[in-house]
């Protein structure tokens, strides 16, 4: 693997934990009223790929 390539899957690396980690914290200082359905589902949700925290973000809120 090249140093560019790997400079990229750092980085894309590193903005999917972030990611993961800004919406486990938000679920977690969320109450549940606060969530659309339950949060253990949620915080599974959130470990897949950019997908979950993508979904969480979305939809599982409520305003």
């Amino acid at each position: 693997m090249s140093g560019r390539q790997r400079a990229l899957l750092l980085t894309l690396g590193s903005v999917q934990l972030s990611l993961a980690a800004t919406a486990w914290t938000d679920l977690a200082r969320r109450s549940a009223s606060e969530v659309n359905g339950r949060k253990a589902v949620w915080a599974a949700v959130i470990a897949v790929n950019w997908i979950g925290p993508l979904t969480y973000f979305r939809w599982s809120r409520r305003r």
